[in-house]
């Protein structure tokens, strides 16, 4: 759980940044509704990183150039009627009392209040994209100032991207957003090792997902993401959510899954033999993708450029590739045009935190971002052989042994000071 003065701390580490600006915040959009049954709300993570603040229909206003209101929250007002539907409201005392506003307001009358907080502010900070309503509303209100900016002579004349400066800050996690990191990871470890425990021929993925996410219910937690749980050629699908085919002897069940505890995520994908035992085939391509992820942890350290981490599990992945007769020709060409392309389609891995792929910039131009202590990442490289894998121009044929093989391997890895740790050992490989 995260505390309310750690929420404080953050929107002060914001507002210092931010100087005179003012910067603004909308909670995601209302949960969906069909034929009047309402659907689980997933608030925005930028909003909640700030807030803690569950609710839809709200907004944020952070403005430290205010003698007063440095934190504004408008909020959906309290209404019994509503409530008896759809879930208690903190309401506008909720608001002030539970998550530290400073003044709340009800969400209708944000048209009325918010330009008294943007009125001497230099610039505004706000994200567009999100919500196109609310990103005109923003436009007004900044070009009805602008318009009087003759006769004050204050107001914001710019609109900047509050991710520039959000992101960085969620890029390195607190001790205690670790803390729910690792909380999901073991869960999720236990989830997997559940499931590969289960496994066996003539059952159905369905039935794999099942027990895999009775796992993380039983302990609190929620599906990150949509499990991937993929038999057979299903394995060179990258995002293959059916899950409905039923598995068969001598087949690979790959399984990508990972549980959510507060919004903090973990993500694992784990390839093993139904049977219990790979073909040689199989066996090959594995060791393969397994040695590609362990050199590419390794160069999980403070310091070291994250394009480091790609780098290393494609020269990996293309030498082993080449000694298998599948790639042909000089190694730096191979790389450099990315003729691997048809075997290993994806990066190696993302930023993970409050989103499965989690704010931060990978790059400034031509330099990559350098790794730091508290940050969170997944290495998770594979090889996916499909039946209609089509190599390059001069590249050979695969032949048939090697076509419908699909293996990922992914870790949650955490940078330390020394080095690096990896949150889902506890999973084999």
């Amino acid at each position: 759980m995260i505390f309310p003065a750690e929420y404080k701390q953050r929107r002060e580490r914001l507002m210092a940044k931010i100087g005179s600006g003012t910067a603004i915040f909308r909670s995601a959009p209302a949960a969906i509704a069909h034929n009047d049954v309402e659907y689980n709300y997933r608030q925005d993570s930028d909003f909640f990183y700030l807030t803690g603040f569950n609710e839809e229909s709200a907004v944020a206003v952070l403005a430290p150039h205010h003698e007063e209101h440095k934190f504004v929250l408008f909020v959906r007002s309290k209404d019994p009627e509503k409530e008896t539907w759809s879930g208690y409201r903190a309401g506008v005392e909720g608001a002030k009392e539970l998550y530290g506003a400073d003044e709340a307001f009800p969400i209708n009358e944000l048209e009325e209040k918010l330009p008294k907080y943007l009125e001497k502010a230099d610039r505004i900070y706000y994200h567009f994209g999100r919500d196109r309503t609310f990103d005109q509303t923003v436009l007004n209100h900044w070009q009805q100032l602008m318009a009087t900016y003759p006769k004050r002579g204050t107001g914001p004349i710019a609109i900047e991207d509050s991710n520039i400066i959000l992101h960085p800050m969620r890029l390195v996690k607190s001790e205690t957003e670790i803390a729910l990191m690792r909380q999901a990871a073991d869960i999720s470890v236990a989830a997997h090792n559940r499931a590969r425990e289960f496994a066996k021929p003539g059952r159905y993925e369905y039935e794999i997902q099942a027990e895999i996410e009775h796992t993380f219910r039983l302990q609190g937690a929620t599906p990150a993401y949509p499990s991937i749980v993929a038999s057979g050629t299903n394995s060179c699908v990258l995002h293959y959510i059916e899950n409905n085919r039923q598995m068969q002897e001598n087949e690979l069940l790959l399984i990508d899954a990972g549980c959510a505890c507060n919004y903090y995520n973990a993500d694992i994908t784990r390839t093993f033999a139904i049977s219990g035992k790979f073909t040689s085939e199989q066996k090959i391509i594995y060791d393969l993708v397994l040695r590609a992820q362990l050199q590419a942890i390794s160069q999980v350290y403070p310091g070291n450029p994250y394009s480091k981490i790609h780098e290393t599990a494609v020269r990996v992945l293309v030498e082993g590739l080449m000694d298998l007769k599948l790639l042909v020709g000089d190694i730096e060409e191979i790389i450099k045009e990315e003729k691997y392309k048809p075997f290993y389609m994806h990066r190696t891995g993302h930023w993970l935190g409050l989103d499965v792929h989690d704010a931060g910039v990978y790059q400034y131009g031509e330099n990559p971002q350098l790794l730091q202590p508290q940050q969170v990442l997944t290495v998770e490289p594979g090889i996916y052989i499909s039946p209609q894998i089509k190599p390059v121009e001069g590249q050979p044929e695969v032949p048939d042994r090697w076509r419908g093989i699909g293996i990922r391997i992914e870790d949650d890895v955490l940078v330390t000071v020394e080095g690096n740790q990896v949150l889902t050992a506890g999973v084999p490989k």
